[in-house]
C-alpha cells in the first residue's frame, strides 16, 4: 500500500497542530488524523471517536508498528514543509 496524497491543515492552538487527511492509492482517503505537540514532541494521533462511557476509541489505525511509523514520519514530513511554506 502506498501512500498517494497528505493533506495539511495547520491550527494554531498550543497542542493540535495540524489535522492531517492521507489517500492510500490514489483510491481510498483517511481524514481527521491529528498532528499533536506532546511533552516529547510531535505525534500523529489517528482519528477517533468518542464512546458512551467518555473513553476514545480509533476508528481507523495501522495493525503493524511498522507502518505506523512510517506513516507518522510521512504526515510530519508533510507537516514540517506546511509550516516552512507559512
Amino acid at each position: 500500500m502506498e501512500i498517494t496524497e497528505v493533506h495539511i491543515s495547520l491550527k494554531d492552538e498550543d497542542k493540535l497542530k495540524a489535522f492531517a487527511n492521507i489517500t492510500f492509492d490514489d483510491v481510498f482517503v483517511v481524514r481527521g488524523l491529528k498532528v499533536i505537540n506532546g511533552s516529547n514532541g510531535l505525534f500523529v494521533c489517528m482519528p477517533s471517536r468518542k464512546m458512551n462511557d467518555g473513553t476514545y476509541r480509533d476508528i481507523a489505525h495501522p495493525i503493524k508498528n511498522e507502518f505506523r511509523i512510517e506513516l507518522e514520519r510521512v504526515i510530519l514530513d508533510a507537516y514540517q514543509k506546511e509550516v516552512e511554506k507559512t
